[in-house]
């Protein structure tokens, strides 16, 4: 392994953190770690931190709703490698999660060598799934043609739709992108037009059926 990888590591429990962060300091030499315990710290370490190796992404942080969270984060930055890290580690949420964009999946009881091996293999440029499970194909039609429609939005398109779940207004994202209004509003037009809803309440609601919990 080459040394100096730069790790971001993002769940809101202190002790699976550091456990995490035992298993990567196995890989490579004089590795950066940063940390982040919700969605919003996670979100602002991407952003300012894009020559980040890889994401290990807790589904269930504060701020975020499952799967939802992953589609945001791969808005802000689509090249980043990521890998969910989730107690939930059904065939589904697996299969899910691989298809909106993760590189790999961890179950939160794999053990420290399991957590290696797959942080190696993805920074390898490999898709890792834990061993010995079956991820079968979506038995949800319309979860499928949700993740389909997702998988169809541009990067800055994904962005701008984690941002209108964030409740946030055209001016409100024009301004942190760095953009002007009329641009915003032509992405919420192919948001909506490729997701094929009428309205950005709609997209917010269609977005967070793909959560691995029932939103609250």
């Amino acid at each position: 392994m080459a040394p100096g990888y730069k790790f971001v590591v993002a769940d809101d429990h202190p002790l699976f953190r550091g456990a995490l962060k035992q298993a990567l300091s196995g890989i490579g030499d004089e590795s950066a770690i940063l940390e982040a315990g919700d969605f919003a710290g996670v979100k602002a370490l991407i952003a300012e931190n894009d020559d980040a190796d890889l994401l290990l992404l807790d589904l269930t942080m504060p701020g975020a709703s499952g799967l939802s969270g992953l589609v945001a984060l791969r808005g802000i930055h689509a090249s980043m490698p990521m890998i969910v890290v989730s107690a939930h580690d059904d065939p589904e949420t697996i299969r899910r999660s691989l298809e909106l964009g993760a590189s790999g999946f961890i179950s939160k009881s794999a053990g420290m060598e399991a957590i290696r091996k797959a942080v190696s293999a993805v920074l390898s440029g490999e898709i890792y799934t834990p061993e010995g499970i079956e991820l079968g194909t979506e038995g949800d039609p319309e979860i499928s043609d949700i993740i389909q429609r997702l998988q169809s939005l541009t990067p800055q398109q994904t962005r701008v739709l984690g941002m209108l779940a964030e409740g946030k207004l055209n001016k409100q994202i024009a301004y942190e992108l760095e953009v002007s209004e009329a641009t915003i509003k032509a992405h919420v037009s192919a948001v909506l037009q490729k997701l094929g809803v009428d309205s950005r309440t709609q997209a917010v609601i269609m977005l967070s059926r793909i959560g691995t919990e029932p939103a609250i």
